[in-house]
């Protein structure tokens, strides 16, 4: 490996006059103080998890519906064709959650977060499976009796409809969720609206 002079001799000039620092470290400690981002992010934990656990309904009565029941469900504004498109599977499915082998309990918060990550993101049209309930001794659809129950909750939640055949039939249901606030605001601007 051979010295090039004439980068040695411009390294050197540049450096003139930089003088080497002497053992002095800089003095790094860690303060367990509680800054203001901190209190704030530990009220956001705090409060997103009873949000979690008390949002949607966990211990309340509700009426347990058979393999076979299909749900169904669409608030008032959402349009027919809209309702007719969701349940016929005819809108590209954006994401799905799967409930098969989940208590109740973890049911519930996995639907609601799974619902507020999807908003989160723009998603419009997901798919959760949740179980026909055929192999329970009584033929009742715990998951399903629960999620029909819970997804009228939400208000980001538009409308719902047990699956297609091809996407899990009566054990699944179509989602379809509002538009986020970024969403509505480019369907203003693309549209003229203030």
């Amino acid at each position: 490996m051979s010295k090039n002079p004439e980068l040695e001799a411009f390294f050197k000039s540049e450096m003139e006059g930089v003088r080497r620092l002497g053992n002095d470290r800089a003095n790094i400690k860690r303060f367990n103080e509680t800054t203001p981002g901190t209190e704030i992010r530990r009220r956001r934990a705090v409060s997103d998890d009873k949000v979690d656990q008390d949002h949607l309904t966990d211990s309340e009565h509700i009426e347990l519906l058979g393999p076979a029941d299909i749900l169904e469900f669409r608030r008032d504004g959402v349009q027919i064709g809209v309702f007719r498109k969701l349940r016929l599977g005819k809108y590209d499915i954006e994401a799905r959650l799967d409930l098969h082998k989940m208590s109740v309990d973890d049911s519930r918060r996995e639907v609601f977060r799974f619902i507020r990550d999807c908003m989160q993101y723009g998603l419009r049209t997901v798919i959760i499976l949740h179980g026909k309930g055929e192999r329970n001794p009584e033929q009742r659809a715990l998951l399903k009796s629960y999620l029909a129950k819970w997804l009228p909750e939400m208000e980001d939640v538009l409308a719902f409809h047990s699956a297609q055949r091809q996407h899990g039939g009566t054990g699944a249901v179509y989602v379809m969720l509002r538009k986020n606030d970024r969403e509505r605001q480019l369907n203003k601007e693309r549209h003229g609206g203030k």
